[in-house]
């Protein structure tokens, strides 16, 4: 237990350069590889994300984790990134990398199914409606559990149509 509080100057030193190392490679990887890298767009963007953070822990903290080791392992990831995001253009890829969004809601109408689907329980549509400052259900367009795993509250005056473009896309009911 006591050597949790123990550490050597050296090995206080190598954390700090590891740090230091893998801080500019994840910026100089992030400007070439673009913002993307670290948008949650997909559930593809998301392990790239989780992926990063652990490459970059190991890289600091581990001592059987060199520099040149995490600086490749990272590199990896981000022409991994960077090869899915070409991929993604194509339907077919996108289908195996990205999950649908799904209509949990639309001109006041409760979607039950999609809400177990999407595992979101009244509570939480509720919550979502008062995040977007929805007063009336009446003012609901519709309420879409996105491929991020957010909930996006399309609301506006009863008189107002949903234009169907923004709803191209979605899973309906079931």
């Amino acid at each position: 237990m006591e050597k949790w509080f123990e550490a050597s100057a050296t090995s206080l030193i190598a954390i700090s350069l590891s740090a230091i190392g893998i801080y500019i490679l994840v910026i100089i990887y992030t400007r070439i590889a673009g913002k993307r890298s670290f948008s949650k767009m997909s559930s593809f963007d998301f392990a790239m994300t989780i992926a990063s953070g652990s490459i970059l822990a190991s890289t600091i903290l581990l001592k059987n984790v060199s520099l040149i080791q995490g600086a490749v392992g990272l590199l990896a990831v981000y022409i991994l990134q960077i090869g899915t995001a070409y991929l993604r253009r194509y339907p077919a890829f996108q289908k195996i990398t990205d999950n649908d969004p799904i209509m949990l809601m639309k001109e006041g109408e409760i979607y039950y199914d999609n809400l177990k689907k999407a595992r979101v329980t009244e509570s939480d549509l509720r919550g979502k409606l008062r995040e977007a400052n929805v007063i009336q259900l009446s003012e609901v367009r519709a309420v879409i559990f996105e491929t991020t795993g957010d909930v996006s509250v399309l609301h506006c005056d009863p008189e107002t149509k949903l234009e169907e473009w923004l709803i191209k896309d979605v899973k309906q009911k079931a």
